[in-house]
């Protein structure tokens, strides 16, 4: 479980005064606590839910700095660049391009889907096997590419 090598790793980060590792470390410790205190959730959290959140909080950070990047504010597109660093550390290793499209390829050819039309399908199966191992929005533009 990521939670205990969580707080490891804040410890260190305490001591070393790391502020960026911090404040990624204490975002993804915020996250799975949420998580975890949900409404209906279970009580304890999977690891591919645990790559979700982490994804989510890396994809979050990249659209905030594309937006202070656009409205040249360096300095605080770099903070949310440090973070991503320290969250993608324990995200699992993400497939390239050629990858991903492979996987897909073969997923199309056993679900037997032959158009667009039958994209959602796809992507749903994709989604489940790539989970934490590929952007979705990626995946989506590949199955997209490969059906038409």
């Amino acid at each position: 479980m990521i939670s205990n090598t969580i707080d490891q790793e804040i410890k260190k980060a305490m001591l070393a005064k790391d502020q960026a590792a911090l404040r990624g470390l204490r975002a993804i410790k915020a996250a799975l606590l949420l998580a975890k205190t949900e409404k209906g959730s279970a009580e304890e959290i999977t690891e591919e839910t645990e790559a979700k959140i982490l994804q989510k909080l890396v994809k979050q950070r990249k659209e905030s700095s594309d937006i202070y990047k656009t409205q040249g504010r360096e300095d605080l597109s770099i903070i949310e660049e440090e973070e991503i660093e320290v969250i993608s550390q324990f995200l699992p290793k993400q497939l390239n391009q050629a990858e991903i499209e492979s996987i897909v390829a073969q997923i199309i050819k056993d679900s037997g889907a032959t158009s667009v039309k039958e994209m959602g399908k796809v992507i749903g199966l994709a989604n489940k096997e790539l989970a934490g191992k590929a952007d979705g929005k990626l995946i989506a533009e590949i199955v997209k590419t490969q059906l038409a």
